[in-house]
């Protein structure tokens, strides 16, 4: 199963208020790589849910329920949605500073390309945050 990460500043929505309305679509995407990657993503597919600016930490995981549509928020048919639902708090938030501190992580999109706001997940990466969760 491919895996994904996706970021949002908490005050602006956070995962709080996420499973507080208990499904959102991702919107504002205007960046093609993650734009790509929202198009590459299935239902039933899993994503960190990161803190970006503030916290700067994975905090929960997010279920695709709907697979990449036209984003509602704009006329111009070259950027999508996906639909996410909650589907799990983690037991530890992971932060970046972890993250970045272990070299396991290296490669990983989200020490290489930090300012990418939909990002793809390796199997191994996925495993690491979800042991330094708790999980």
């Amino acid at each position: 199963m491919p895996y994904w990460l996706i970021k949002s500043e908490p005050s602006v929505y956070s995962w709080d208020r996420f499973v507080e309305e208990g499904q959102t679509f991702w919107d504002g995407v205007r960046n093609y790589a993650a734009r790509n990657n929202l198009r590459a993503m299935k239902k039933g597919d899993l994503a960190f849910w990161y803190h970006s600016n503030e916290g700067t930490e994975i905090v929960g995981i997010a279920k695709v329920v709907k697979e990449a549509y036209q984003d509602p928020t704009t006329d111009d048919p070259a950027w999508l949605v996906v639909d996410f639902k909650p589907h799990k708090k983690l037991k530890k938030p992971v932060s970046l500073a972890q993250i970045k501190a272990d070299k396991r992580f290296a490669d990983m999109d989200l020490v290489r390309l930090g300012r990418l706001s939909v990002q793809a997940v390796k199997e191994a990466e996925w495993k690491l945050v979800m042991e330094m969760a708790g999980e």
